[in-house]
């Protein structure tokens, strides 16, 4: 059974299945078996424990679903146990037969997580999966909070971090990294320890390497993201209601649209402008690889923003006449010119920025993107590539406002 079970979980995380102290964190790159591993963790030691639950944890409770819900199925499924376990969606719960329950919960009430209780055995165990997202260090600590009281004899209490290292910055480094303490494992993993991928998979990395060094650090090699020389400093993580602030304030809708495909993302920023109090709030987004120009308009169709105007990258003029064929009518080119990029930028700089916490890959980018450095180490006034996607598509969509502020009209 032990040679079946390293079978099928694979190496590189024996300190990571082992270890029973307070804090498990991982950061690593993608493609990692990060996700993975915990989830087959959990599985496997639910049926060992049948005393024992669990509350799997992210920012919004609608992220759950294709992340650590679609990961735990997955490791029932991997390890051959569908029978023995019951799977609801509404809400989203998985029960052993005869032992626990796996809960599912959003951070966006965390006041709410103070008062879970399993039906029986002991709320033991919590998942923070994609960590980064929480913002707030008080947030977390409301969550580690949630699990107290005594346990059964053979248990212990645990709270497991899984994250990308995005920036730096982050309050997970200086907690959980820059210390050390007996009641903390905290490791970094990569895509190297993941005897899964295939060739074409490893080929995607050789190809990151070469390409965008920058990112491979962080995305291959699970490298914390490095934060000096940040283009924008000027934004804040924060839940707002759109109707309310439409209802509160003057605001102008921008939309602004990058294309990508194999290597890059094709990417939507969707934004609402109060340039009286010179805030930007960041209220949607898409991302995605490998999209066709159909792929695009049928997710713009189905996020509810066919007839806006969204300004696209010029230098797509044939993707903007098939988006237009296609129903996308209100689509226009973004002005450019001499020094447009700086002085999209310059405008931004002059708001405040807000985003809402489900845009998890703008939050990425912009915690992330910064200016360039010359051959000698200095920073230039031209952006680095790699965390760049919805950054320039922020810009597009902002373009006509910038230039009507810029030229008075």
């Amino acid at each position: 059974m032990q040679k079946d079970l390293k079978e099928i979980i694979g190496s590189g995380y024996d300190d990571f299945w082992d270890y029973k102290g307070r804090y498990r964190v991982v950061k690593g790159s993608r493609a990692s078996k990060k996700s993975k591993t915990a989830a087959l963790w959990y599985i496997h030691h639910m049926m060992k424990y049948p005393d024992a639950n669990l509350l799997a944890v992210r920012k919004t409770y609608n992220s759950l679903r294709n992340s650590c819900f679609a990961e735990l199925k997955w490791a029932i499924d991997r390890l051959g146990v569908a029978d023995k376990w019951k799977v609801k969606t509404t809400p989203f719960e998985l029960s052993y037969e005869g032992g626990g329950t796996i809960y599912f919960k959003g951070l966006d009430n965390p006041m709410r997580l103070t008062s879970i209780t399993a039906d029986k055995g002991s709320l033991c165990w919590v998942w923070v999966e994609e960590a980064y997202e929480l913002d707030s260090e008080e947030d977390f600590d409301m969550l580690d909070e949630s699990i107290r009281g005594i346990v059964p004899d053979g248990l212990f209490k645990q709270v497991t971090v899984t994250f990308n290292p995005w920036s730096e910055k982050h309050w997970l480094k200086k907690r959980f990294f820059d210390v050390t303490d007996k009641d903390i494992l905290a490791i970094s993993t990569d895509y190297r320890c993941n005897e899964f991928l295939d060739e074409s998979d490893l080929k995607l990395f050789d190809r990151m390497k070469a390409e965008n060094p920058k990112r491979y650090k962080v995305a291959g090699l699970g490298e914390w993201g490095i934060t000096d020389g940040l283009v924008f400093d000027n934004w804040e993580s924060a839940i707002f209601d759109v109707k309310k602030i439409v209802k509160k304030e003057i605001l102008t809708s921008a939309f602004g649209l990058d294309f990508g495909y194999t290597n890059d993302p094709s990417a939507l920023c969707c934004m609402l402008v109060d340039s009286a109090n010179r805030v930007i709030y960041v209220f949607d987004e898409m991302y995605g690889y490998g999209m066709s120009n159909l792929d695009i308009f049928n997710k713009i169709d189905m996020m509810g923003y066919r007839k806006e105007r969204i300004f696209a990258d010029s230098a797509e003029p044939k993707s903007i006449d098939e988006l237009y064929g296609l129903g996308l009518t209100g689509i226009r080119r973004a002005r450019k010119g001499a020094d447009s990029v700086n002085h999209g930028i310059q405008f931004i700089q002059g708001h405040k920025i807000i985003v809402l916490p489900k845009c998890v890959n703008f939050l990425k980018e912009i915690s992330s993107y910064s200016w360039a450095k010359n051959g000698f180490g200095g920073r230039t006034n031209t952006p680095a590539g790699g965390f760049d996607h919805l950054m320039d598509a922020m810009r597009y969509g902002l373009s006509e406002i910038n230039v009507g502020e810029r030229f008075g009209f």
